[in-house]
């Protein structure tokens, strides 16, 4: 899938063992799209500067393996039931391409300000046959509310910042959630003044391969049950 058979046998056997360490069922057909998308991030940064990431091999690890930490957490703690799911700030779509493979029930929606990331999502919805995946070039302060169980962010911006932008995407009993390196304690706080959005909970994320620190970090409106 790389251009190389040795290289694409090693992939496959990581994911796989990534998907098993993490919890994931992840399908024959769901491993190979996610490493096809890695194949095509890859291509499209030579180019058009998706990620600051150019190896595939980290591309694998960094990008990957941690967006796929984040799925169980929303399998265990979201509502059982089809999910509609924006990523904002999403970039190449991460995670939004990943949710989408790994759930194909789940109505994803990735959200970036960069035209050329939002036309490489949009490519991978057709490339990988992701009817489920929809990309939107847009700030997301600006868009219409969208009523969604999950809004998360990769990277985007710090936890304040994040509510006072999309907060107004999470539906009544909707949740934010903000993938961040070790426990933003600074960034906690301001929320806490802010008074309208607060952490209910922070998960410590294993990311397969990956030395560092992993924490996932879900937020409410406050009185929300």
């Amino acid at each position: 899938m790389m251009g190389d058979d040795a290289i694409s046998a090693d992939f496959d056997r990581r994911l796989t063992q990534a998907c098993r360490q993490l919890g994931l069922q992840a399908t024959q057909a769901q491993r190979e799209k996610l490493l096809h998308y890695i194949e095509h991030m890859q291509r499209w940064n030579r180019t058009y500067n998706l990620t600051a990431v150019r190896d595939a091999g980290q591309m694998l690890v960094q990008h990957l393996f941690d967006s796929l930490a984040a799925v169980r957490p929303i399998e265990l703690h979201a509502p059982a039931r089809p999910l509609r799911i924006m990523d904002v700030g999403s970039g190449g779509g991460l995670p939004g391409v990943v949710l989408a493979i790994l759930h194909p029930d789940w109505q994803v929606r990735c959200i970036d300000a960069v035209e050329k990331k939002m036309a490489f999502v949009r490519q991978m919805s057709g490339a990988l046959d992701l009817p489920n995946l929809q990309a939107c070039h847009a700030r997301v302060e600006a868009l219409p509310p969208s009523d969604c169980d999950i809004v998360i962010s990769r990277a985007f911006a710090s936890l304040l910042d994040f509510a006072n932008l999309a907060g107004l995407h999470a539906g009544g009993q909707g949740a934010l959630l903000a993938m961040k390196g070790k426990p933003p304690e600074d960034e906690i706080a301001a929320l806490r003044e802010q008074g309208v959005w607060q952490v209910q909970r922070i998960e410590t994320l294993q990311v397969p391969e990956l030395d560092a620190q992993r924490c996932l970090v879900w937020m409410r409106r406050i009185g929300q049950a």
